[in-house]
């Protein structure tokens, strides 16, 4: 028997197995696995013992005891322990012993729990542009989950970051659907490969980032060719990995909130992308039904609306999600096949992930895994590859280790918290990782002094004269500003704090106690490198134009600060890319690569170009230097359903060793609607030591330039087609079949 074979018979029984036991189940069994509870504060408390309540009294199918930011547990041991006791209690103290699948919150790494590995948060992986790399991330992070006994990681992340005011910026892969459609499905790709135990969940489901004035949740009014061209393409390659579950937005799209339209769970979701799993409300977006977006009257109409819409799982839901459930179906308004339908993917996932079989973790073994040096190594690999130079002017860096003394200042020089960021443990005894501060000390010289003075805090000063005597005294001052941590609409770290308070979704620069530590340090004329440690791009214009070097960091994790000072001081050669344009000012937005041309009625020279960032998109320098040579086509045409090659030449003629990340872009010149003047269509990681070159290929199928027309359709059309790679341009030509027949068709 082939393994092809096995696989099919082990799902043929397991589907055996689980239609038996949707037959003994009652309705109200049933609908209890549609929902799921969580232990701590959100809205009300909850403790241990009412989630074990529950599952005993109710068989909630669904329990969060940690993994998130408002649970109190976060003890590795003690995550086990209750995992295993909830656990016990379904499987023993339930009638049909049916196991509770746990989800967590592991944005990057399953960072809510202690002694784990934490990597840099999604839009620094996104610099790195190596997909091999995004997919270690995702292994490590399952695997890790699966040790404290957790079931499901609420992630890959497949949001386009559209609107860089919005606090969840730094979740995604970037600006680019292509950059973050390819990450996405490689973190998906690594959970899968990790082990059968852990299941992967697609967010937020359609369009989610894209907010109006980058208000958390706020509605995403985009055209339908601009969902389909922007949105979707991350989740269509997500979901062609076979990811699990598909998690909706909160916002709402052309009028209709996520987690209430049948359009998209239902007619884009199931019929047109043909998903399978299960979809799984996030956390309260089911009650925002009547609550925000005043679409239903209560939360049973919110509850109807939704589950008839294509949410299975109400992730918050508890028992009194199960109860309208049952009434919805004794009152004839939801057909009890609809619950079978949705509770047969639940029973299905919880088979796949083996907890009939034993849904148990060992205790000495999640200790033996959790935070492995070999995870902890990835970590630090991933920091490394995110750095990204921005500005350089007279090769000022990097830095020589042996210099007498060394100046590192402002609020995220010493600062861990700051350096993880959001979606992970917030007290400093339970992190476990090295500060920029503590990193240059560890790649310095014996007899270099590093003096640490913070000078400023996030919003407020603090003793920047110190700052300056230090930076006089210094050879070089590193000064390291930008955001702390926060989730969401930045929050929630202090919901009781001035409005104005940043980081905020008004504010792109930075604020003044952090502007003046770096205009004072600078005006001292000691040679200073500004890092910025932050989770969106910020417009720092003042910098720019006078400092000569600008490193970002984004939130490079627990190992950020060793690879921030290694790139400081020259043992990390940088090559990470800008995952998203750097604006000007919040102004200046929207500033995108892939941005629509269109007229300028009174004359091109009285308007500042459409894209003028500070530093665009795919930015990203190196210590050394790269040519590139001979951009080329394999082929004069292209047709549909065809591929080209198209090969580029990169040799390396500086003195060091470096990576380079060698970007292909491409548009159309003409067609018959408007078209983004040019997408990034792929990328390579390239390694070369001094005086070595090669030949990088990629293979570019027609689809790279469809065109997707007012209705979301898409088509590929004659013209000729522009590639752009560095500096080098070439073209060929799109030959479409065009007769009224094959138009027809399309």
């Amino acid at each position: 028997m082939t393994r092809q074979d096995t696989q099919t018979t082990q799902r043929d029984e397991s589907d055996a197995e689980v239609e038996t036991l949707l037959e003994e189940m009652t309705l109200r069994e049933k609908a209890a696995q549609l929902a799921g509870t969580y232990v701590g504060t959100m809205g009300e408390t909850r403790t241990v013992e009412d989630a074990k309540a529950s599952v005993r009294d109710h068989g909630i199918g669904f329990v969060t005891p940690f993994g998130y930011g408002a649970s109190p547990h976060r003890d590795s041991t003690e995550v086990v322990e209750i995992a295993n006791e909830l656990q016990r209690i379904a499987r023993e103290e339930t009638r049909l012993g049916i196991p509770v699948l746990i989800p967590v919150d592991a944005i990057h790494g399953h960072a809510y729990v202690e002694e784990t590995t934490v990597f840099p948060h999604n839009i620094g992986v996104a610099a790195a542009r190596d997909r091999s790399l995004a997919e270690e991330i995702g292994t490590v992070t399952a695997t890790e989950a699966a040790a404290t006994g957790a079931g499901l990681t609420y992630g890959p992340t497949c949001d386009v970051a559209r609107e860089p005011r919005w606090g969840r910026t730094f979740e995604t892969f970037g600006e680019s659907p292509y950059l973050c459609g390819e990450l996405a499905a490689a973190k998906a790709r690594g959970v899968g490969a990790a082990t059968a135990d852990v299941a992967a969940m697609a967010k937020h489901f359609p369009a989610y980032g894209g907010p109006e004035r980058g208000e958390d949740a706020s509605p995403v009014e985009r055209s339908v060719s601009s969902l389909y061209r922007e949105y979707l393409p991350p989740f269509e390659k997500v979901l062609a990995e076979g990811v699990e579950g598909v998690m909706p937005s909160y916002n709402s799209i052309n009028g209709e909130p996520s987690h209430g339209s049948s359009h998209w769970l239902s007619s884009v979701l199931r019929d047109e992308l043909g998903f399978e799993g299960y979809v799984a409300s996030d956390w309260n977006g089911i009650n925002m039904l009547h609550e925000n977006h005043n679409v239903t009257r209560s939360q049973r109409e919110s509850i109807h609306r939704s589950f008839t819409a294509g949410v299975d799982v109400h992730s918050l839901g508890g028992a009194d999600h199960a109860d309208h459930l049952v009434s919805l179906v004794e009152e004839g308004r939801v057909d009890e096949s609809a619950i079978d339908t949705a509770v047969r993917r639940v029973l299905r996932l919880k088979s796949d992930l083996g907890l009939f079989e034993d849904p148990f973790v060992d205790a000495a073994s999640s200790a033996e895994t959790l935070g492995d040096q070999s995870h902890r190594k990835v970590a630090l690999d991933a920091a490394r590859k995110s750095m990204t130079l921005v500005q350089n002017d007279d090769d000022r860096l990097p830095f020589d280790p042996e210099l007498g003394e060394v100046l590192v200042t402002g609020p995220n020089a010493d600062e861990l918290t700051s350096q993880v960021g959001g979606w992970s443990l917030k007290e400093d005894d339970e992190l476990d990782g090295t500060t920029i501060r503590e990193g240059i000390e560890s790649v310095t010289g014996p007899e270099t002094t590093v003096r640490h003075e913070r000078g400023a805090g996030i919003d407020e000063g603090d003793d920047l004269d110190a700052a300056v005597a230090a930076a006089e005294e210094a050879d070089a001052a590193v000064v390291v500003l930008g955001e702390n941590w926060y989730l969401h609409e930045f929050g929630p770290q202090d919901v009781n704090g001035p409005t104005d308070q940043f980081p905020n979704r008004a504010q792109l620069t930075l604020p003044a106690a952090q502007r003046d530590l770096l205009e004072a340090v600078h005006e001292t004329g000691t040679p200073t490198a500004l890092v910025l440690v932050s989770g969106r791009p910020l417009a720092v214009p003042w910098a720019a134009d006078n400092l000569d070097a600008v490193l970002q960091a984004y939130y490079p994790g627990e190992e950020g600060g060793l690879a921030v000072a290694e790139t400081l001081f020259g043992r990390n050669n940088p090559s990470g890319k800008l995952p998203i344009s750097v604006p000007r000012s919040a102004g200046h937005l929207p500033v995108r690569h892939d941005y629509l041309p269109h007229p300028y009625p009174i004359g091109d020279d009285e308007h500042l170009p459409s894209y003028d960032p500070l530093w665009e998109f795919g930015h990203g320098l190196s210590y050394t230097d790269f040519d590139y040579r001979d951009l080329s086509v394999a082929d004069e045409s292209l047709a549909a359903d065809e591929s080209v090659t198209v090969s580029v030449t990169l040799a390396n003629t500086g003195e060091r060793a470096g990576e380079e990340v060698v970007q292909l872009f491409g548009g159309r010149e003409y067609a018959s609607v408007v078209t983004p003047v040019e997408e990034l269509l792929d990328f390579r990681r390239v390694s070369l030591d001094p005086g070595e070159e090669t030949t990088v290929e990629f293979d570019v199928s027609a689809d790279a330039f469809e065109v997707v027309r007012p209705d979301g359709t898409g088509r590929f059309e004659s013209g000729p087609l522009s590639l752009r790679c560095e500096s080098l341009d070439a073209s060929l030509e799109a030959v479409a079949d065009e007769s009224p027949e094959a138009v027809a068709d399309d």
